[in-house]
């Protein structure tokens, strides 16, 4: 598989490097944090870095390592740090040892050691790590590849709206990207869907209805962009004849979530600057897992765009909400410190009726921060009242 140097993620661990924090690598199984240790390593023995200074362990090899207990991790890495100078110390699939907290926690205290742990679940962000470590972490978000990352996967596409129907189609998992057959990539889809909710999910989380957690999958995946709740979760399986519970469905939306197989964006009053309690919106992590489990419901192109939309407000480091003022809905709205951007995403807005449905909700939004409708419309740059209308292949490689 080629390597894609992934500059912008290099950079941003790079800025902590020697800071006084540990550096959390999180995202979905296979979306690259592995890489982005290697292309670390590989820049800490361009700095001068000797071998030994850097003690990399990847807790799935388990040919190589045979840790039962967050001791014997502990006293791995202990019996290797043997001088005074700088150690770095790269563990992937950390949460894989029980109790993996204490040890990290205690190789923390030495101050020539920097550490850096990868995992593939947000609960290893939550209860223990956060009750020993608080204020003495960083999260790094892993997504799979960017468009702009995919151009250089696929560099012989050189039609972009080719290559942009690809990706949504194949999706950003590095390797399913790297692959030419499409067969191929169908079938490791399948297998890493299926690794990330066997272990993920139901080993984790001891689901005990598999069936029932897949439909919900199903589900969510031909509903992104829409609305959603528990409850009308509920109501639309109760009415398909699936009995199931709100809090049956509660836990597994967060098995999902906790597995960054799914991305929740919590509604976001504007007027108020509040979050409301009901109907967020759910994206899945990459379309090409969508395409391979729904086929023939792929279509609608507006939710497809509006679901690479959120991804790449995410990647670029914003939260991300979806907006409500009054009786309107923002598609989007982006908060970086105190940055706040609005967005609107539309497939079209060539035809007057639309455009005019598109930038009645901006418009009702009257502070001065940018705002910006984003559709797959080839057409030059416009500008109405001064919200920027985009095509999504400029923005994306902005």
């Amino acid at each position: 598989m080629r390597l894609i140097g992934r500059s912008k993620l290099l950079r941003t661990l790079i800025s902590w490097q020697h800071q006084d924090v540990i550096k959390v690598i999180t995202g979905v199984r296979r979306s690259g944090k592995s890489t982005l240790f290697d292309l670390y390593e590989n820049y800490l023995y361009r700095q001068g870095v000797r071998p030994e200074q850097i003690i990399r362990i990847n807790l799935e090899d388990l040919a190589r390592y045979h840790f039962q207990t967050y001791e014997q991790l502990h006293d791995y890495v202990l019996n290797l740090i043997r001088h005074q100078c700088q150690y770095y110390v790269l563990i992937d699939e950390v949460q894989m040892i029980d109790g993996w907290q204490r040890a990290i926690n205690s190789l923390f205290l030495r101050k020539n050691v920097d550490i850096y742990i990868t995992g593939s679940n947000a609960h290893i962000l939550s209860g223990e790590l956060a009750t020993l470590l608080s204020g003495r972490f960083v999260t790094i978000n892993v997504f799979p590849y960017s468009f702009a990352e995919y151009t250089q996967v696929l560099p012989q596409i050189s039609d972009r709206q080719q290559l942009y129907n690809h990706y949504v189609m194949r999706g950003g998992f590095p390797y399913a990207a790297s692959l030419s057959d499409p067969q191929q990539a169908a079938v490791y889809l399948r297998d890493l869907y299926n690794t990330i909710i066997l272990k993920d999910v139901v080993t984790r989380r001891k689901v005990q209805d598999v069936a029932l957690l897949e439909r919900l999958v199903l589900y969510l995946m031909d509903n992104i962009g829409n609305l959603a709740s528990t409850h009308s979760i509920v109501t639309s399986f109760q009415q398909n004849g699936n009995l199931v519970s709100g809090n049956t469905i509660d836990g597994y939306l967060s098995a999902l979530t906790n597995a960054y197989i799914f991305y929740r964006a919590d509604r976001y009053d504007i007027r108020g600057r509040q979050l409301l309690k009901t109907g967020d919106k759910y994206y899945v992590v990459d379309l090409g897992l969508r395409y391979y489990l729904l086929r023939a419901r792929v279509q609608d192109q507006g939710r497809l765009l509006e679901n690479v939309v959120y991804l790449e407000l995410l990647r670029r480091g914003y939260q991300v909400y979806v907006g409500q003022a009054d009786k309107y809905e923002i598609d989007f709205v982006a908060i970086k410190a105190n940055a706040v951007e609005y967005y609107q995403v539309a497939a079209s807005v060539r035809q007057k009726e639309t455009l005019e449905r598109e930038l009645r909700s901006l418009l009702q939004v009257k502070d001065n921060h940018p705002k910006t409708l984003i559709t797959l419309d080839y057409d030059p740059e416009m500008d109405y009242d001064g919200i920027k209308q985009k095509f999504v292949l400029d923005w994306l490689l902005e």
